[in-house]
């Protein structure tokens, strides 16, 4: 009775003195910044804390009952102090000879959490008890648990179940199941121990705890626990796998917000919403990865990644492996395995996780001449090596490597430039260079668009008839020294059109273009598409493209042809919200049809529109109509010499793509590494998915075109639009093309008009 009163004493003597608990009652959590497509999709969070807000009445009931399972099974009946609980676990501390159990309610948890340190004294568990009290007389018990449930530390980074439930299974909290649920409310306990991504096994084995615990208390029945228990689950290993590979534009609208409110950008909750979408991003992504994956096919196995020392693995499932491997990150869909033996006919591997892989027949066959004895040593797969391996469908596993080639594609509106799918590169963790942003590379010939574009200006036509003939340009002409320049195939086909030469990419009837027009002309005129005229030196080797630009600036210059000759600036953040939801910064993109945005004459694009079609059609790029079936899609194919960089920019008329493939320290692709073999596939991957179903569409035709016909040097006729103060006089008869028609009309009945020839 003496020592009950004396505590009893302590008590009152305490109580006022116990902290305010204004941070409970005013909870205000730190919220990282998020980042989320167009569709509601997050592809990006950051802050030192993950954390992601919930109310109480959208927590799913399975994850609650979990966690009071777990927990505090009597949380809505005591006052904070569980004496029942203090009890049984005193009990049972007794007879298991050692301290077995605790009795910490969630309320007093929640008191430790915000206002007491974590050691283990009588003085701080008496104080617990005391705020325990406190708290719950200000607050009620949803309101309580809500604070636990959101504020509690759940490991990788994860304060809070619901941020937990994204960065351990990659979904929202109302979709977990029974089986996610258990495992998550396993983790208060002890995080680092119960991890399921460090510790999988000791994180089953609270899972199964947590399940029994739910079916005694009566949460779930018999079938539901069994059900659960066997159920598989897919643990993200990366906290920052989204599920939607679109780490660089995370990473730009993160630099946004930074910049914009520098002190509270991680602890706010601001919300950005880009202008992506899902479906594009996902098939721009899986695209580009394709493409790069078969160009490192072509050009072979350069031989394991590394060797581990094997000498203290005693068996295939040794723990040693699973260390030995933590210093390899999975690169998407390529994952580190260290190879246990290997044969002519079969690599066994071990996999992280403690999969033992058997590799046989075509799973072998991109690293087969390295298996051998007489490899190279420094290369060769032995026991030891750390290799790639990718799953393959239904025919099992294959070894392959990890790129050292990069590649970019984006893709826009042509109408306000807004983003759709932005991919920096083959992998963000394995390299977080922006190549879309900050890869400054040669166009090759994807710039001669441009140059023609000024010819028509300077009163050319498509028809116009230009010479494929060598020519030899002097040391004072070029800025440096003599220049004999070829083409790409070292072929010459003398007098063609404008039209032909474009669609087959003919270098020398570029340099005649622009040496005929003026260097410094076309230098000026560039800049209208939104070029850098320093990055453009007024020198005739800007025919072929030998200036710098980026993916970025290549998206708003087609976006020209694309959208009648308006420029647009391409943007990628729509929104920045606060963590109210109200809007902080919206941009106001240009629309194209503004005529202070009017950057070429609507003929201008039209035509060169027109001519681009060619390219698609039955050019350089001719296999994007093949593989497509389509047939209004325009675009150039672009090569810098020595095929250092390999490009493709292309247009429907509502959606823009760039794809560019290079290396990061500029060296030879190889061989016939043309933008139409290494960067047109990412674009038709790409536009497979984002034309689905869009019905075709073409440019209407601009007032004061007339339609000619004239005769191209082949022997053929084409059937041009041209500008109507460029053609020489012609009968009252020559009617010019409605302005109103989506589709070229017919052309009216004139005479043939005499081709223009440009000599060299």
């Amino acid at each position: 009775m003496i020592t009950a009163a004396m505590i009893g004493i302590v008590a009152i003597l305490a109580f006022p003195r116990l902290p305010s608990i204004e941070a409970l009652t005013d909870y205000q959590p730190k919220i990282p910044l998020r980042v989320f497509t167009s569709d509601g999709h997050l592809i990006g969070e950051f802050g030192e804390e993950r954390r992601n807000f919930v109310r109480i009445q959208d927590v799913p009931e399975v994850m609650k009952q979990a966690i009071l399972a777990a927990e505090d099974e009597r949380f809505y009946q005591h006052p904070g102090i569980d004496t029942l609980g203090v009890l049984r676990a005193a009990v049972s501390n007794f007879v298991g000879g050692g301290k077995r159990q605790g009795a910490s309610t969630i309320t007093m948890q929640v008191a430790r959490n915000f206002f007491l340190s974590s050691e283990k004294t009588v003085t701080r568990k008496f104080y617990e008890m005391l705020l325990a009290f406190k708290i719950e007389h200000n607050l009620s018990k949803d309101e309580i648990f809500q604070v636990y449930i959101n504020q509690i530390y759940l490991g990788q980074r994860s304060y809070g179940f619901a941020s937990a439930a994204q960065n351990y299974f990659g979904k929202a909290i109302k979709d977990v199941t029974i089986a996610e649920a258990a495992m998550l409310a396993g983790l208060p306990k002890a995080p680092s121990a119960y991890n399921p991504v460090i510790n999988p096994e000791r994180a089953k084995l609270r899972q199964r705890y947590v399940l029994r615990r739910m079916k005694d208390l009566g949460f779930i029945d018999e079938a539901r626990s069994q059900s659960a228990q066997e159920e598989i689950l897919r643990v993200k290993h990366d906290i920052n796998d989204f599920g939607i590979p679109a780490e660089h534009v995370a990473e730009m609208a993160r630099q946004m917000v930074v910049e914009s409110f520098p002190d509270d950008a991680y602890t706010r909750g601001y919300r950005v919403i880009t202008t992506l979408t899902r479906g594009d991003q996902i098939a721009a992504a899986a695209s580009l990865r394709r493409a790069v994956l078969d160009y490192d096919r072509r050009h072979g196995y350069r031989g394991t990644e590394a060797y581990v020392e094997m000498k203290d693995v005693k068996s295939d499932q040794d723990e040693a492996l699973e260390e030995l491997l933590g210093d390899f990150s999975d690169i998407d869909t390529l994952y580190p395995a260290i190879v246990l033996d290997a044969k002519p006919d079969q690599v066994r591997a071990y996999l992280r996780g403690g999969e033992i892989l058997t590799i046989t027949g075509d799973g072998l066959k991109f690293a087969a001449r390295l298996i051998d004895d007489k490899a190279p040593p420094n290369k060769r797969l032995r026991r030891g090596a750390v290799v790639r391996v990718q799953k393959a469908g239904s025919k099992g596993w294959q070894i392959l490597q990890l790129p050292d080639v990069e590649a970019a594609f984006v893709a826009a509106s042509p109408v306000d430039g807004a983003i759709r799918a932005l991919v920096g590169g083959f992998n963000f963790g394995h390299n977080k260079f922006n190549h879309v942003t900050q890869a400054w590379r040669q166009p090759g010939s994807s710039f001669k668009p441009f140059i023609y574009s000024a010819a028509l200006e300077k009163g050319y036509t498509p028809a116009t008839v230009i010479e494929d003939e060598p020519i030899s340009i002097s040391a004072e002409e070029t800025g440096s020294q003599a220049w004999e320049p070829k083409n790409y195939d070292g072929k010459y086909e003398g007098a063609m059109t404008m039209r032909t030469a474009l669609a087959k990419s003919k270098n020398m009837v570029s340099i005649r273009i622009l040496k005929s027009i003026g260097t410094h002309y076309a230098q000026d005129y560039v800049t209208r598409f939104g070029f850098d005229a320093d990055k453009h030196p007024p020198y005739l080797t800007m025919a072929l493209g030998a200036g710098a630009v980026t993916p970025w600036q290549q998206l708003a210059a087609y976006s020209v042809f694309a959208n009648g000759g308006y420029r647009i600036e391409p943007y990628i953040v729509r929104q920045i919200l606060d963590e109210k939801g109200n809007v902080l910064a919206a941009p106001q993109p240009g629309i194209a049809g503004d005529e202070n945005l009017r950057a070429i004459d609507a003929r201008n694009a039209w035509v060169m529109d027109s001519m681009m079609h060619d390219v698609v059609r039955r050019g350089t790029a001719a296999r994007a109509a093949v593989a497509l079936k389509r047939t209004d899609l325009a675009g150039k194919t672009g090569t810098t010499n020595d095929y250092i960089d390999a490009w493709f920019c292309g247009y429907q008329p509502t959606v823009v793509g760039i794809a560019w493939v290079g290396f990061d320290q500029p060296r030879r692709m190889g061989n016939g590494e043309t933008g139409g073999a290494a960067a047109l596939p990412i674009w038709i991957g790409y536009m497979e998915k984002a034309l689905a179903g869009v019905p075709e569409s073409f440019m209407p035709t601009p007032p004061r075109l007339i339609s000619i016909t004239a005769g191209d040097p082949s022997g053929k006729t084409n059937r041009e639009l041209i500008y109507e103060e460029n053609l020489p006089p012609v009968d009252d008869d020559d009617t010019p093309v409605s302005s109103n028609a989506t589709t070229p009309a017919p052309p009216a009945p004139v005479r043939d008009a005499k081709p223009k020839l440009v000599l060299p």
